[in-house]
């Protein structure tokens, strides 16, 4: 009865809430109703017996899931062969592409309801561009290609939707650049797939203009996906390394900060509490997408299986990770020494000792659901969430302690390779920095030659910024400080994030 009532309390509360507005008051509605059902059994009750204990986290997916948190659909077949389920016929021109491409992604699902991947755009639309401008000039396609951007961050109202481009130059990467930098939406996200033997260093240096501007794109490393999962991959999400056709079943994470707080030792930390939480999380996986994949009907009844768009065996699991740091400085504090993650030799160490215990028990777990990655969960640095407080995303160095650039970006070379699935640095830059955009073309070749896989940047001064790997607008901050209600969901996380993760007090650097 107790139980009742609070969630009866919490729905009143989101019908309420001022600052909703009716789109998102009826996403919050969704996800209180999933919320009430719970799958049974063992490995559901000890997974949250650990996140009573703050160790483990479900990342707002609920007990029960009904579609994939992560879909990244093959929308060359729209192209190519049009959507019957929506009576789309394969479009001859910009207008027809783009206008269908919306159309599409109204019916993508994710954890956020809203797509999480749009694709390639400058592939996909490469052609039509190069068709518009033969016929009616660069500017219409111009016009065409910055209200299709502006229309998806008017209804696709969350940030963690996200557009790839490269890694080759093209015109329609630059009309994109040009409308980005206009406009200055938070939503898409971009990232570059970045590779120097393959993208024009004119391009790079757009790209690297537009991400001081307005914060996108960010750079991948394009050779290490690469070597990782196949050319037809995609940037998700905040920065989800994922097969294009496929995408995640489900994304849960530890805390490692946590786990560490409450060992006595680190004898304790990696001989028991640690192997425990791991244990109980692939559990958990497996629970979930064995009830996604059999018990619900997404797999066998979505128009995204049945033409094609994506298939079962290009899904994994995500299994993520935040407050490394944390969890190295407490460990180390309880053996009587105050080394940093970040700044010394001892913290890096025990940092990556960490690491390879976790990479090596989650690459002894298998999974049947997950063929693409040889039927293992795929590691990644999770970026946090709202509520996080002194936690920081995955095995970044915590804001206040960031070390000098270069010693930053090798330090960060040395655990992105453990994250095929996904992990991030973030360096803002001065303004004087826009003066000067080759040099920052230079620091990302430098911290992509150490083994860094992604890293994003803004300018001290920007609207748009980037909290952890998703994007929000300072101004749309402050319009929700004063209860005014905003298009984008993602600023409630965004403010939040602010307050309590010291997002604007990241290290400004300067060339």
């Amino acid at each position: 009865m107790k139980e009742l009532q609070e969630q009866r309390r919490d729905i009143l509360a989101i019908i309420k809430d001022p600052t909703l507005t009716h789109e998102q008051t009826m996403m919050a509605l969704s996800s209180a109703g999933r919320d009430i059902l719970e799958l049974p059994g063992d490995a559901t009750r000890r997974f949250y017996e650990l996140k009573e204990k703050g160790w483990l986290c479900d990342l707002n997916e609920g007990r029960v899931t009904y579609v994939p948190r992560y879909i990244l659909p093959d929308y060359r077949i729209y192209m190519e062969k049009g959507c019957a389920f929506l009576r789309l016929d394969p479009p001859t021109d910009l207008y027809e592409a783009t206008m269908g491409l919306l159309a599409i992604y109204h019916h993508v699902p994710s954890v956020t309801h809203f797509p999480v991947y749009i694709g390639r755009l400058d592939q996909l639309l490469e052609p039509f561009v190069l068709k518009e401008i033969r016929e009616n000039g660069e500017e219409r396609a111009y016009t065409l290609i910055k209200g299709f951007l502006r229309h998806i961050d008017r209804t696709v109202t969350d940030s963690f939707c996200h557009a790839n481009i490269g890694p080759e130059a093209s015109l329609t990467a630059d009309l994109i650049l040009k409308a980005e930098r206009e406009l200055q939406d938070s939503t898409p996200n971009i990232t570059l797939l970045y590779d120097p033997d393959r993208t024009d260093e004119a391009f790079a240096i757009r790209c690297v203009q537009a991400a001081l501007d307005c914060a996108k794109p960010s750079f991948a490393n394009h050779r290490m996906f690469l070597s990782e999962l196949g050319e037809d991959y995609g940037i998700a999400s905040c920065y989800n390394g994922l097969p294009v056709a496929g995408g995640a079943f489900t994304l849960s994470r530890i805390i490692l900060a946590r786990v560490a707080y409450d060992s006595t030792d680190k004898e304790e930390f990696m001989r028991k509490n640690l192997p425990a939480a791991i244990d109980a999380m692939l559990a958990f996986m497996d629970e979930k997408i064995r009830f996604l994949v059999e018990d619900t009907p997404f797999f066998s009844t979505s128009f995204l299986v049945k033409e094609g768009w994506i298939r079962p065996d290009r899904f994994n699991g995500l299994f993520g990770m935040v407050g490394l740091a944390e969890a190295v400085n407490d460990l180390l504090e309880k053996e009587g020494t105050q080394a940093r993650f970040g700044s010394d030799d001892k913290a890096d160490a025990l940092g990556l000792e960490i690491m390879e215990l976790i990479y090596n028990r989650v690459q002894a777990h298998e999974n049947t659901y997950c063929p693409f990655y040889g039927n293992r969960f795929m590691l990644h640095a999770q970026v946090g969430i709202d509520s996080d407080t002194g936690i920081s995303p995955g095995t970044r160095i915590p804001i206040g302690e960031e070390i000098p650039l270069y010693e930053h970006l090798r330090h960060s070379g040395r655990f992105h390779k453990y994250f095929p699935s996904g992990t991030g640095d973030i360096f803002p830059f001065d303004v004087t920095a826009e003066k000067n955009p080759r040099a920052v073309l230079d620091i990302f070749k430098g911290a992509l030659d150490v083994g860094m896989r992604y890293i994003s940047t803004y300018t001290s001064d920007s609207d748009v910024i980037r909290i952890t790997g998703y994007l929000v607008k300072r101004s749309d901050i402050e319009a929700l400080k004063k209860e005014q209600q905003v298009v984008n969901d993602t600023v409630v996380l965004g403010m939040r994030s602010v307050e309590k993760s010291r997002v604007e007090e990241r290290k400004v650097r300067k060339l």
